[in-house]
C-alpha cells in the first residue's frame, strides 16, 4: 500500500557559508545547513526519516525563501531588473538579496508578486525555430 505524501514547508535562509534549511514538524524544529537547495533538501529528510521516521520519497517541501536565498537559488535573477519591475531602488534590493538589510512585509511582498507576475509572463513566451 502506498503511503500519502506529506508536504511540508521548509524555510531557506542565509546561513554562515552557504543556506540554512529549516522545518517544524510535530512541533518539532528540524534544521540543516548547505550550500545549495538540493543538499538542504536532501540533508532535512534525512532528519526527518531519522527523527520522525517518515519515508523521504514520501516528503515533499514548499520552499520559503529569504531574500538571500531566494537570489542564490534563482542566480540567474537580474537584480537591478527585477527592482526595477517591483519599483524598489536596485541598491535596497541588493542590500536585501546580500542579507545586509532585510525587508519589511510590504517590500518582501512586492518583490514576491513582481517574480510571480515576471514568471507568469515567461510562461507565455514562444519560442520558435527557422
Amino acid at each position: 500500500m502506498a503511503m500519502e505524501k506529506i508536504k511540508i514547508e521548509l524555510v531557506v535562509e542565509k546561513g554562515e557559508g552557504g543556506l540554512w534549511g529549516r522545518v517544524n514538524y510535530n512541533d518539532n524544529l528540524i534544521s540543516d545547513f548547505g550550500t545549495n537547495l538540493t543538499d538542504i533538501d536532501h540533508k532535512i529528510k534525512g532528519l526527518l526519516k531519522e527523527f520522525e521516521d517518515l519515508d523521504p520519497n514520501n516528503v515533499s517541501f514548499d520552499y520559503v525563501y529569504d531574500m538571500y536565498a531566494l537570489f542564490h537559488e534563482f542566480d540567474f535573477l537580474n537584480i537591478s531588473k527585477v527592482a526595477k519591475h517591483a519599483g524598489i531602488h536596485a541598491g535596497l534590493l541588493r542590500q536585501y538579496s546580500s542579507g545586509v538589510k532585510h525587508p519589511s512585509f510590504n517590500q518582501a511582498k512586492k518583490i514576491e508578486d513582481t517574480i510571480h507576475r515576471l514568471a507568469d509572463e515567461m510562461k507565455k513566451a514562444t519560442i520558435f525555430a527557422e
